[in-house]
C-alpha cells in the first residue's frame, strides 16, 4: 500500500509538468558538449520524472534512470512508455526505482548524470563503480543566490517564513559546490560549463508551484512550515512579477564534468 500523501503526489506532478521544462537548456548544454548519441551508454542517477532521459535517448542513446522517489518514477515510467511518435527514432530506456545500489554489478555504462545533486558522495561512487575507467561524470546543479533568482527567492521565503531563519539548512550551490561533492566521491574534476536556465512562469501561483517542486523544501519536516514558505515565496515572487502577471526568473546553473577511476 502506497504512503505517499496528496500533497507529495502534487509536488511530483508539479515537478512534472511545469518546472522540469525550465532545465531543457541545461541537459542540451551537458550532451552536446559529451557528444551523446547512439554510441551512449547512459546512467540517469536520480531521472525525477524523465525528461533528461527522453532528450537523451532522443539522440540514440541506450539509457537507465533510477529514482527514489516512486510518484516521479511513475510519472517518468508513464512519460517514456509509449512508443515515439511521428517517424521518431525508436528508443532504448530502463527505469529502476532506488539508487545506484540496485544497478547489477560491473562496468556497463560510458556516461553518468546526476542532474539531482541531493545524491550522497557513496551514492556517486556507487553510480561511478559502473562506468567504464575514465568515463565522464557529470553533477550539475544551481547557481550561488547571487547567480540565479530562483535560489535567491527560496533563501528569502525560508527565511521570511522563520522555518531557517539563518540559513543553516539551506544548500551550497554553485560550482564548488559540485566540486567539493565530486572529490568527496573520489572522482577527478576534468572540465565545467555553466548554463543560463530562465524560470517563466504564466502567474504567481504557478511559480510557487513549480519551485516547491524542486525539493529545497524536503528539509522541512512539517507541512504547517511548507504552507509557510510557500506564503512567503508568493510575496517574495510578487516582486518579480510582469505587468502582464507573469514571473521571470533568471538563473545560472553550473554542471561539472568529473571522470571515474
Amino acid at each position: 500500500m502506497s504512503t505517499l500523501t496528496p500533497q507529495h503526489l502534487r509536488s511530483a506532478k508539479d515537478w512534472a509538468e511545469i518546472q522540469e521544462r525550465m532545465l531543457v537548456p541545461l541537459y542540451e548544454a551537458v550532451y552536446q558538449h559529451l557528444g551523446v548519441g547512439a554510441r551512449t551508454r547512459m546512467l540517469g542517477l536520480g531521472c525525477g520524472s524523465g525528461l533528461a532521459l527522453l532528450l537523451a535517448a532522443a539522440r540514440g542513446a541506450r539509457v537507465v534512470g533510477t529514482e527514489i522517489d516512486p510518484a516521479r518514477l511513475a510519472l517518468a515510467r508513464a512519460r517514456l512508455a509509449p512508443a515515439p511518435q511521428w517517424g521518431a527514432r525508436s528508443w532504448s530506456v530502463q527505469l529502476l526505482p532506488g539508487g545506484p545500489d540496485r544497478l547489477p554489478q560491473g562496468r556497463s555504462y560510458d556516461l553518468v548524470t546526476v542532474f539531482d545533486t541531493g545524491s550522497s558522495a557513496g551514492a556517486l561512487q556507487e553510480a561511478a563503480a559502473r562506468t567504464q575507467p575514465g568515463s565522464p561524470v557529470v553533477l550539475a546543479g544551481w547557481g550561488t543566490a547571487e547567480e540565479c533568482a530562483a535560489t535567491d527567492a527560496l533563501r528569502r521565503a525560508h527565511r521570511l517564513s522563520d522555518s531557517d531563519p539563518d540559513g543553516t539548512h539551506q544548500p551550497t550551490n554553485g560550482r564548488d559546490a559540485l566540486e567539493g561533492l565530486a572529490a568527496g566521491a573520489g572522482l577527478d574534476i576534468a572540465d565545467s560549463g555553466e548554463v543560463q536556465c530562465p524560470f517563466g512562469y504564466a502567474d504567481v501561483d504557478s511559480a510557487v508551484r513549480g519551485l516547491l517542486s524542486t525539493g529545497v523544501h524536503r528539509r522541512l519536516e512539517q507541512e504547517a512550515d511548507e504552507e509557510r514558505v510557500g506564503r512567503e515565496l508568493a510575496e517574495v515572487l510578487r516582486e518579480q512579477r510582469r505587468p502582464d502577471g507573469t514571473v521571470w526568473l533568471s538563473n545560472l546553473f553550473h554542471y561539472v564534468v568529473a571522470r571515474a577511476a
